[in-house]
């Protein structure tokens, strides 16, 4: 026998025998499959993720509205087929359209997907899908697979792909990559948000009304941005047909009960959430950033993309073969801040020198760091401003290092402390819950509200309706404020 056969051959018996001590049988199917998690572990991941994910976003402060989704969620878990877990959901501090789960029960939403949704039933849709990820433990075996190719999780940024490669570094992003699901995947966890709905009589025809909301929201011509749902949550064939026929037939085993949607409900609660970007918490101005909380700003290189968290400022470079990545720490120096980078990245130091950007101490760091699947050169900043380092990671490849050097350097080196009140007194656009007093349509309503024109359109989505729609009097209507 080759050598080559004799690597496959023990390659099959070590996956053979992983296979035989792993599986477990699937809470959902009753079919055995490969699993290396067990529950308390599975749990034991979502705690950890949990606390970097909510380091890395923030929970929404909005303790009614985290309250309302908390408490369906819990109802609606008690009936999944894992009801024993330590179910938690939580909106996330974002305008990304999305949600999403991890091991072990936590599910999240974004403020920006539940600015979208209208109706308690379509929340309770896209709960239970995520719920289905869960108790079929989708993601579970996914890590399970990655583990047996040896390939790891890694360091991932569950909203940003395109900066995935950069976030091999410490401190550059969530330490548990999310893992996307296949179509496969995604159709049970519907089946599994139809099913569990329903039980709690939700009209669950209402999750496909949403599914229509995100796919006006990413148009086959590409003029408007794909959501990030379908960028985690690939989209099975004849999924709207698919939801409905399931509806159909759950609410004929339930026959004898009332579907309800709850729309008043619902939209009771998301009067007043912010929209969109909360400037308060950063944004880009021209070419530079502005934080007015913190009162900072410097230059955002032009045509470079740019995406704002609260743990960390992302911005990519057109060719996306560079990242320039901006954080803060508190409670220690620039000096410290840069030996713990060193130690905690095992990076290899070129150059480390003390300096001085405009009036601060900073130090000033060339490493390079050896990534799972790559070497990078990293410029790095560290600004100290009384008791907080800011910091700023220039990331490239050790080829394309000279072509960003200078670029990098630009924006550290213009850091500066915010006095401009007109960039300080900044206030988010956020949800107004308006009632219609006459009958009408939605255009001629907007129109009175005094929504622009070319605003509409956003509108109408954002209400799951159309532009001709007729609007009756006392109905509730969402607008940008």
């Amino acid at each position: 026998m080759k050598t080559g056969y004799r690597v496959v051959a023990v390659i099959a018996a070590l996956l053979l025998i992983a296979w035989i001590i792993s599986c477990a049988v699937n809470p959902v199917t009753g079919k055995r499959q490969l699993m290396l998690l067990s529950e308390s572990d599975e749990i034991a991941l979502g705690q950890q993720t949990d606390q970097e994910i909510i380091a890395t976003y923030g929970v929404y402060e909005d303790a009614e509205l985290n309250a309302y989704i908390n408490n369906i969620g819990q109802r609606m878990g008690k009936i999944t087929h894992r009801p024993q877990l330590p179910y938690q959901f939580k909106v996330l501090d974002t305008p990304v359209i999305n949600a999403f789960a991890v091991p072990g029960g936590y599910i999240y939403l974004t403020r920006g997907i539940v600015a979208y949704l209208n109706d308690e039933a379509e929340l309770a849709g896209v709960i239970g899908h995520e719920l289905g990820h869960v108790a079929a433990r989708h993601t579970a075996v996914e890590y399970s697979k990655a583990q047996l190719a040896s390939l790891g999780l890694g360091v991932g940024m569950i909203f940003s792909e395109d900066f995935r490669k950069y976030a091999g570094l410490a401190q550059f992003g969530v330490s548990m990559l999310f893992l996307k699901f296949s179509r496969d995947n995604e159709r049970q966890a519907d089946d599994l948000g139809v099913e569990y709905s329903s039980k709690l009589y939700y009209d669950a025809n209402c999750m496909a009304t949403f599914f229509e909301t995100l796919e006006r929201l990413s148009p086959a011509d590409g003029s408007n941005a794909l959501p990030e749902w379908f960028s985690t949550h690939p989209n099975p064939t004849d999924r709207l047909g698919a939801v409905r026929r399931k509806a159909q037939e759950w609410q004929g085993k339930l026959a004898g009960n009332t579907f309800v949607t709850k729309r008043k409900e619902y939209l009771t609660q998301v009067d007043g959430v912010v929209f969109g970007d909360d400037p308060r918490q950063g944004y880009v101005d021209g070419n530079a950033f502005y934080h007015p909380t913190l009162k900072f700003y410097f230059p955002v290189p032009a045509q470079w993309t740019v995406n704002n968290t609260p743990a960390q400022v992302q911005m990519l470079a057109p060719r996306e073969d560079a990242a320039l990545l901006f954080s803060m720490v508190s409670g220690t120096t620039a000096r410290d801040a840069a030996a713990k980078f060193v130690s905690e990245s095992s990076a290899a130091v070129s150059r480390n020198e003390s300096t001085t950007i405009n009036g601060m101490a900073a130090q000033r760091l060339l490493t390079r760091v050896v990534t799972q699947s790559d070497t990078m050169a990293v410029l790095s900043h560290f600004i100290q401003r009384n008791s907080d380092v800011f910091i700023f990671h220039g990331v490239s490849s050790p080829a394309g290092y000279a072509g960003y050097a200078n670029t990098f350097s630009a924006s550290a080196g213009q850091f500066k402390t915010l006095t401009d009140a007109r960039r300080i007194n900044v206030t988010p656009k956020t949800l107004k819950v308006n009632t219609a007093k006459s009958a009408t349509n939605l255009s001629a309503l907007l129109a009175a509200q005094g929504v622009a024109r070319e605003e509409m359109e956003t509108h109408a989505i954002m209400n799951g309706m159309k532009l001709t729609d007729a609007v009756p009097a006392g109905a509730m209507i969402k607008a940008i404020k």
